[in-house]
């Protein structure tokens, strides 16, 4: 199965087997229609213009560092009855971006994600929650550093929509869940003021690749 990166402004993604859908990069002044909720037996690309993963841990009882890393590539699958599916997408955790040079560097070193021996993450469900038309949890594994460790997702939005600019149906929302970070081994700082409780910010969104 060929995968092939659909425009970055289509809201879209990565392809099956199709050539890139639309070469015009502006988006229209169209206003998107509403698609209805996932289609059974589909398969959909994750779009990673449109996914990323942020980051929320506390620092010295005061701010919060905040961060966020892209998502290479994707995929989710609605199973015959519309009520379930699975999901697996792979994170670029080597984008990580914190808006301060330093301490991307430094989140990027062994004391934290160690990205020259893990560059990536990966979660995983098997199983997907519905409520009607509405996804509302993704329990599943986030794999990093080379653990695995269970993770659900829980749904603040979700929503489907006819793309105006390539007429296919994308679905996606804002999920979060808490962590505590020592759990995949990730210790730096727990002893001075860096908070172990990490919360994690999903949006993604994933395009209807069989319509």
């Amino acid at each position: 199965m060929k995968k092939l990166f659909l425009a970055a402004a289509l809201s879209a993604a990565t392809a099956f087997a199709a050539p890139a859908l639309a070469q015009d990069y502006t988006a229209p002044p169209v206003a998107a229609k509403p698609a209805g909720g996932p289609v059974k037996n589909a398969s959909y690309v994750i779009d990673p213009t449109h996914t990323f993963v942020m980051y929320e841990m506390g620092h010295y009882g005061t701010t919060t560092n905040r961060g966020r890393f892209s998502t290479k590539d994707g995929s989710v699958q609605i199973d015959g009855t519309g009520s379930s599916g699975k999901v697996d997408i792979t994170m670029d955790i080597s984008s990580i971006n914190t808006g301060v040079d330093l301490l991307n560097r430094h989140v990027q070193s062994k004391d934290f994600f160690n990205v020259a021996e893990f560059p990536t993450g990966r979660f995983v469900a098997d199983r997907i929650e519905f409520n009607g038309e509405k996804v509302i949890d993704v329990p599943g594994t986030l794999t990093l550093m080379g653990q695995t460790r269970p993770v659900t997702l829980k749904a603040v939005r979700f929503n489907c929509y006819l793309n105006p600019l390539i007429n296919r149906q994308v679905c996606g929302g804002d999920f979060e869940t808490t962590v505590q970070r020592s759990d995949w081994g990730i210790t730096w700082g727990l002893n001075f003021g860096f908070e172990n409780k990490v919360k994690l910010l999903v949006q993604v969104e994933a395009v209807n690749v069989q319509q």
